[in-house]
């Protein structure tokens, strides 16, 4: 009886063509970053997509020198290239809130200790003022 290798021939040809697919969207999503995260954002459950969408309002309303993109999957917006602040969606990673964060090129720095990121499980008028407002000193 032979041993069995590993992958069957179908099953590597499988993985190449994944691998391949994978590649032609990185490649599409560079060539269109906004279309990216929009595509990211209309995956989205209900109210997380409802909460990322305003967010992305806000954040380009705010700062609109950021560029769209998509970091780990997820919406982000940088600045020379580099994420200033993102949203992560409760229901990618099946937990009960969603996450508005900032990277560490983001200005935010305050004395030694400071938050880089919120959970967010509505948006209200006072959460959307101090979005703006972190937005705002992140860019800054």
């Amino acid at each position: 009886m032979a041993k069995n290798d590993g992958f069957s021939d179908v099953e590597k040809e499988a993985m190449r063509e994944r691998a391949r697919e994978y590649r032609e969207a990185r490649k599409q999503a560079q060539k269109d970053p906004l279309g990216d995260l929009m595509s990211k954002i209309a995956a989205m459950g209900p109210e997380d997509k409802s909460m990322a969408e305003r967010i992305h309002e806000l954040v380009m309303k705010t700062a609109p020198e950021l560029q769209p993109k998509t970091w780990y999957g997820m919406p982000a917006w940088a600045k020379d290239g580099k994420v200033i602040c993102f949203f992560q969606s409760a229901g990618k990673f099946e937990v009960r809130f969603c996450t508005f964060g900032f990277s560490e090129h983001s200005n935010l720095d305050e004395d030694t200790f400071w938050p880089t990121s919120w959970a967010l499980t509505k948006l209200t008028p006072k959460v959307e003022k101090q979005i703006v407002a972190l937005v705002k000193k992140a860019v800054s």
